[in-house]
């Protein structure tokens, strides 16, 4: 038997919203001041701005399904909603951004399920994940993703000026060449372009795919693509400060250079959609043909 929701008890609703909506406004307040202020210094994390119009769009994609979702309220939700706040109080008094920042995705998930249910939570569970691209990485799991991608860089950079018949000599991440040195520093590690990659291939996953696989294997290339095209970057940067001057390789050669390589690891995003989309066609193909 359906229940019918009167209009006091909408206004009651609306009423206890709107208190959980300022509280959450206040607590996190600072939280994301200071994200979007890194999101404005850090280039690594320019990308930021973006993840939250996109999940309200999803969110918003998915308004008839949840308004066909029954509500049924779950108490687990407070467990979630605790576990939130105990990492964003942690995060606090331990002065570890990360925690404090990522703590704001568990509290909402635990509202949902707390005030909508389990239906509700799996139709918003693709959006409140996605938020997690707004995070920017703890220093210790940054250095340790940068710094071998910087000697990964590095090394595919020698064999490719090396390969062109230029002498080369790499120490760590130092590509010595003639009357001249190019050292691939962390910016040039490619873990920005990397971390704006991903966002993009989960996007381009989104609208162009509806099977998980797809979705998936998209976002997985986002890694080997950004590797590639940030080595083809280094080997390119070396090979104009030879052929050219050590002057060409830096400045707007250099800034350019990198808006370049980010459209072309994007044209490889597409080329790897395209070739799924062909898989599935032949086998679709196949299978009508055996039938």
């Amino acid at each position: 038997m359906s229940q019918r929701i009167t209009a006091p008890s909408r206004q009651a609703a609306f009423a206890a919203l709107t208190v959980v909506v300022t509280g959450l406004v206040w607590l996190y307040a600072d939280v994301f001041a200071a994200l979007i202020r890194q999101w404005s210094n850090d280039d690594d994390y320019s990308h930021g701005f973006f993840v939250i119009p996109l999940a309200a769009f999803f969110t918003w994609e998915r308004r008839d399904a949840l308004r066909r979702a029954s509500r049924r309220p779950s108490a687990l939700g407070l467990a979630a909603v605790t576990l939130g706040l105990v990492c964003f109080l942690a995060g606090r008094f331990g002065a570890e951004l990360f925690l404090t920042r990522v703590s704001v995705i568990p509290v909402l998930a635990g509202l949902v399920l707390f005030v909508l249910g389990w239906q509700h939570l799996r139709i918003l569970a693709f959006p409140l994940v996605f938020l997690i691209l707004m995070v920017p990485l703890p220093a210790i799991i940054f250095n340790h993703i940068a710094f071998p991608l910087q000697m990964l860089a590095s090394r595919i950079g020698e064999t490719a000026i090396a390969a062109s018949g230029i002498p080369v000599l790499r120490e760590g991440n130092m590509l010595l060449l003639p009357g001249r040195s190019l050292e691939v520093a962390e910016a040039c590690s490619g873990i920005r372009s990397l971390m704006s990659l991903l966002m993009l291939a989960i996007v381009l996953g989104y609208f162009t795919e509806q099977r998980t696989s797809a979705r998936v294997l998209i976002a997985l290339a986002a890694v080997p693509i950004a590797v590639i095209a940030n080595a083809a970057r280094v080997a390119g940067t070396g090979l104009v400060s030879y052929w050219i001057s050590p002057a060409a390789a830096e400045g707007f050669f250099h800034t350019f250079s990198g808006w370049l390589m980010f459209v072309v690891a994007l044209a490889g995003l597409l080329a790897v959609h395209r070739a799924l989309e062909l898989t599935r066609v032949r086998w679709s193909r196949a299978r009508e043909a055996v039938c």
